[in-house]
């Protein structure tokens, strides 16, 4: 089972829509940073993704702090194709940010990266 922890202001939003298109193996729980630092440094859970304004520092600051800058990434406004999240994924990010007003379009993105990495390929369609 692939845990993923969602944090920051869209935090429920996007749980909800991971809930939603994540194929069986991917769990999904809410989550704050710090309690999310320490699932991710225990191995009890697998990513992170969490969401500000302008996803970049409120969304990552803890987990930067905690994991080391070589585990996180920001998207921030930007929206990333498969390729750039797989290859994040392969380089050993586990933490992703991203603009809250941006979750419909990053958050299947970076889902179905975590889902092909996983061997759960296939976002279920609502």
């Amino acid at each position: 089972m692939t845990r993923i922890l969602t944090g920051g202001l869209g935090r429920t939003d996007v749980a909800h829509l991971v809930q939603q298109l994540a194929p069986d193996g991917i769990d999904v729980a809410e989550s704050s940073d710090m309690d999310a630092a320490s699932e991710l440094r225990s191995g009890r859970a697998d990513y992170y993704l969490g969401t500000c304004h302008t996803g970049a520092g409120a969304s990552l600051g803890v987990l930067v702090g905690v994991l080391g800058s070589g585990a996180c990434h920001t998207f921030g406004r930007a929206v990333p194709r498969d390729d750039q999240v797989a290859a994040l994924l392969a380089a050993g990010v586990r933490v992703f940010g991203f603009a809250v007003d941006r979750i419909d379009a990053v958050a299947p993105v970076i889902v179905r990266a975590i889902a092909d990495a996983h061997g759960t390929p296939g976002l279920r369609v609502t």
